[in-house]
């Protein structure tokens, strides 16, 4: 049963939150999320409950809109403008972005040069056809992004988001080897973790270990990924285990994974240095991504790390592999490249890849419509220099590590809040019901969404909620990831109102 616990405050489910007040959910979990988890916890498979109509909370007077939202259930909120940090509301409403939406507005809203940049592109040309041009603003963005390298990484790819970096990624992988010679072509497979999250298409959801995000469309994903443990400190970890020795644990199960789907037969290594919206900021512990390339080199595999949401000066680096004492052979990126001004993203090939391309077919077996898209291209390139020139790195590290003493100490000892874990600008709070056991709340008492729910409506903070944070199906996490340019003031009060609407929330979850 849900909720059994050892500890000195048993949780009662359906009864209180670590007491015997009883416990009424105030908040209704809205997370897109909770929706697909409970929509099959449920049992929502028969003919009579899915000829069940729900009725929409929206006022049917209200004229409805043609948009195929997150959730047809409510009308969301309307942005009607973003100036700096601040989101203004149709209802008058404005937040502080403390998540930079989905850790994407690094550098603010409205910035002036990334606007004119933008405007003086559109005005020499808005597209360009990659089958057969390249064009000056391309050349440049990819200079940048391989100069910010220090010159590891060889040539950049250009796309429109995060998923479609992942299938880049997963293809080039492929090809590599093919380049290489025929005799590769056993090499199909991938090895990935669970709790992982790399994209919403086929392709990339199939590399995702996301269960809610996979559990429709599991029969239709592709049967080649396998998994291996993730690197999480808080939950992986035995009592009294080394640092050492659990590096040394997973790195012998990456390697039983090689064994088990056959060496030959493998193309790469997946991960995120920093694993992001599934599990909430979860770093990996010292030494453990040189444990793991050292397992792929041993293979002949690659080492694809995923810093889409991690990345771009997230954690204090440029890039998150910065801190771990490795390069990648193949790196996706996304969120923090454009800061949110276009929809961008790349995927970076160390020379090792590229060379093997250069010296067989000479071409990529693969391609978009959008990408390198001129605009966006632009506004990548200016995002990024804006974050070089200004030094904001430095800033990143500075405010990264007020923001992580201040969750420290406001929340460390609140009964309810199992970890507090992050890097720079990107940190996770996962809630338990009870910290000795670290059992996790059930799904019904809809606590991220309510901590997420007290923050946007009661303190004019945004605070991503996620949940199946312990196992895919359980568990609850919220995630901050302010601006690059967040000032001391402001990450003092979104640490304040971070631990209030925390407070908030499990005081709601209770009856007077």
């Amino acid at each position: 049963m849900l909720g059994r616990s050892t500890s000195k405050m048993p949780l009662s489910v359906g009864r209180g939150i670590g007491s015997q007040v009883p416990l009424r959910l105030h908040a209704a979990p809205s997370s897109r999320l909770w929706q697909q988890r409970t929509f099959h916890q449920m049992g929502r498979t028969s003919a009579s409950a899915a000829a069940s109509p729900v009725p929409s909370t929206a006022d049917s007077s209200e004229p409805q809109s043609a948009v195929l939202h997150r959730t047809l259930k409510s009308a969301p909120r309307q942005v009607t403008s973003g100036d700096g940090k601040y989101l203004h509301f149709s209802d008058g409403h404005k937040i502080l972005d403390s998540t930079c939406g989905a850790a994407v507005a690094c550098i603010g809203y409205n910035n002036q040069r990334v606007k004119k940049a933008m405007l003086d592109q559109m005005d020499k040309f808005a597209y360009a056809n990659s089958m057969f041009f390249g064009h000056p603003i391309g050349e440049e963005l990819a200079a940048e992004l391989v100069n910010g390298t220090g010159g590891v990484m060889s040539k950049a790819y250009i796309m429109c988001s995060g998923s479609e970096a992942m299938e880049s990624a997963m293809k080039m992988a492929r090809q590599y080897y093919m380049e290489l010679s025929p005799k590769q072509n056993k090499r199909i497979n991938f090895i990935a973790r669970e709790s992982s999250y790399h994209g919403t298409t086929l392709g990339s959801l199939a590399m995702s270990g996301h269960v809610a995000r996979r559990s429709l469309f599991t029969d239709m994903l592709l049967p080649n990924v396998h998994r291996v443990s993730a690197c999480n400190a808080y939950r992986g970890m035995k009592p009294g285990q080394t640092t050492e020795e659990y590096v040394a644990q997973l790195a012998n199960e990456l390697d039983r994974k090689f064994q088990e789907v056959g060496p030959e037969t493998v193309c790469a290594f997946v991960a995120e240095p920093v694993v992001g919206a599934t599990t909430g900021c979860v770093p990996a512990v010292p030494g453990y991504f040189q444990a793991m390339k050292k397992v792929c080199e041993k293979y002949g595999a690659l080492l694809i790390l995923d810093e889409v949401m991690s990345g771009m000066g997230r954690c204090g680096t440029l890039h998150a592999w910065e801190q771990e004492g490795v390069t990648p052979d193949i790196q996706t990126l996304a969120k923090g490249l454009g800061g949110g001004y276009a929809p961008v993203a790349g995927m970076l090939i160390n020379h090792r890849v590229a060379d093997a391309l250069k010296n067989g077919t000479g071409a990529f077996s693969h391609g978009h419509t959008y990408q390198g898209h001129p605009v966006g291209c632009a506004a990548a390139l200016e995002v990024q220099r804006i974050i070089r020139e200004e030094n904001l790195l430095e800033n990143v590290k500075k405010q990264g590590e007020l923001l992580g003493s201040l969750l420290h100490k406001h929340l460390d000892d609140h009964p309810y809040v199992g970890n507090v874990r992050g890097k720079g600008l990107f940190w996770g709070i996962e809630f338990v019901a009870d910290k000795e056991s670290k059992e996790a709340f059930p799904p019904s008492a809809g606590i991220a969404a309510a901590v997420h729910s007290k923050g946007l409506n009661n303190l004019g903070i945004s605070l991503y909620p996620g949940t199946g944070t312990k196992d895919g199906v359980v568990g609850d996490h919220v995630l901050l990831a302010p601006a690059y340019t967040s000032t001391k003031e402001e990450i003092e009060e979104i640490a304040m109102k971070t631990k209030q609407a925390v407070e908030q929330a499990f005081n709601g979850l209770r009856t007077a």
